[in-house]
């Protein structure tokens, strides 16, 4: 599926972005990354904050591509998830992992799950190769969005 057939059926819609709207968002999931870091916080809290930063890189993608989700139709966190390959080239076992990270973010906050150490531990990971991932694409295919 393309950005534009998430287009069609409503999950994405067009958005031209700037410099600054990057900026901000790549310093928001910056400092997501940073707080989850923090091994005083609880395991849930850890993981909702480099899920955050999960997220904040994926919108990055969509924005530097022309597109936001359409947060009018559910499902806007899986529809940014499982598209990641098309805005920035995740491979498709990554994004299956981060979509697994996503469900289990939804059965904590939904269902009481609780959040283990090991996802703990690979919501960071995941959260600081999407950020690399997400600069250096910038730095290679729109420079003009990067922070100076």
């Amino acid at each position: 599926m393309s950005l534009e057939n998430l287009v069609k059926i409503k999950q994405l819609q067009h958005h031209t972005t700037n410099a600054g709207e990057v900026s901000r968002l790549l310093a928001a999931a910056h400092c997501s990354l940073s707080d989850a870091g923090n091994a005083d916080l609880s395991d849930a809290s850890r993981f909702d904050l480099a899920y955050k930063s999960i997220m904040q890189c994926a919108m990055v993608g969509l924005l530097a591509n022309g597109y936001r989700p359409s947060t009018a139709t559910p499902g806007h966190h899986q529809t940014m998830i499982q598209s990641l390959a098309l805005p920035l080239g995740v491979e498709n076992k990554v994004w299956v992992v981060l979509d697994t990270l996503r469900k289990k973010r939804n059965q904590s906050d939904y269902s009481g799950d609780l959040i283990e150490p090991g996802a703990v531990q690979s919501c960071l990971q995941h959260a600081q190769a999407l950020q690399a991932l997400t600069r250096d694409w910038l730095k290679r295919n729109r420079p003009d969005l990067v922070p100076d």
